[in-house]
C-alpha cells in the first residue's frame, strides 16, 4: 500500500469511527444495545476508545512504511481536536437533528 493510500485510510477511518457513537445504540458497535438510550458520556468513552484505534491503525501503516516518528503532546492536541471535529455531523444527527419519543 502506498503511503498516500495509507494516509486516506486512516483519515476515513478516523471519520468513520468518530461518527458510530453517535449512529448506534451498541457499546463498540459490536457490543450490547444500551437500553433505553447511551448517555452522552458513555458516547464520549466509545469516543475515546476509537480515537486510540484508529491511532494504533495508524501507527502500525506507519511502522509498515518505515520509522515511526516521534511525536509530543502537540500532536495528540491535534489529533484528538480533529477527530472531535470529524464527530460532529454525528452528534449533530443525534442530538439536533433526529427527533427523539
Amino acid at each position: 500500500m502506498s503511503q498516500t493510500a495509507s494516509i486516506w485510510l486512516v483519515i476515513l477511518a478516523a471519520l468513520v469511527a468518530a461518527n458510530l457513537p453517535f449512529i448506534n445504540q451498541r457499546w463498540l458497535v459490536v457490543g450490547p444495545s444500551a437500553k433505553p438510550r447511551k448517555p452522552l458520556a458513555m458516547r464520549l468513552c466509545e469516543m475515546l476508545v476509537l480515537y486510540f484505534l484508529v491511532g494504533a491503525l495508524a501507527l502500525l501503516l506507519e511502522r509498515r512504511a518505515g520509522q515511526i516518528a516521534p511525536q509530543g503532546w502537540e500532536f495528540y492536541a491535534v489529533t484528538g481536536a480533529l477527530f472531535v471535529t470529524l464527530a460532529f455531523p454525528g452528534f449533530v444527527y443525534r442530538y439536533l437533528v433526529r427527533r427523539h419519543h
